[in-house]
């Protein structure tokens, strides 16, 4: 299967256990991006983590498939929906100020989305993200509890 055109951002894929690894010769990059599937990340957010272009990850995943070393995973994608950026917003300001706005969009866009396409799945690592940068323990506390309630309520923490 070769990725010619479309958007791969938020595809994922993990690697295949095979008994014939040692038959492989990969680059030191390629070998990075094998590392890294772990049928978890986004395409998207392991170009973040990595630093590669979209054109260069596509290239490796593209030669991946061809020797039969990474399989995509399926997932089924729940959105996030306005209400929960609306809380997020709201206790990131509480712990953060004013800036809140600015390093949600920055983190979203790190996790290879932007916010009318955050998957559910990746909620748990925003937060985490976002908690990272609050300085005073007792507000990061706070912020990561509350947060972790209303990624409960709204069924996230399952997908």
């Amino acid at each position: 299967m070769i990725l010619s055109s479309g958007d791969i951002s938020s595809m994922i894929y993990k690697r295949k256990v095979r008994d014939d690894l040692g038959n492989f010769s990969l680059d030191g990059q390629t070998l990075l991006i094998l590392m890294e599937l772990d049928g978890k990340a986004t395409l998207g957010a392991l170009a973040g983590k990595t630093g590669l272009s979209m054109g260069t990850i596509r290239e490796m995943i593209s030669k991946l498939l061809k020797l039969r070393l990474i399989e995509k995973v399926e997932k089924e994608v729940i959105p996030v929906d306005g209400n929960f950026f609306r809380s997020l917003l709201d206790e990131f300001a509480l712990a953060i100020g004013p800036i809140a706005g600015v390093l949600i969009e920055d983190e979203v866009q790190a996790l290879g989305h932007d916010v009318n396409s955050l998957p559910g799945y990746l909620v748990t690592e925003l937060v985490d993200r976002l908690a990272g940068e609050i300085r005073r323990e007792e507000k990061k506390a706070v912020f990561s509890k509350n947060m972790a309630d209303i990624i409960r309520a709204k069924g996230y923490a399952n997908t």
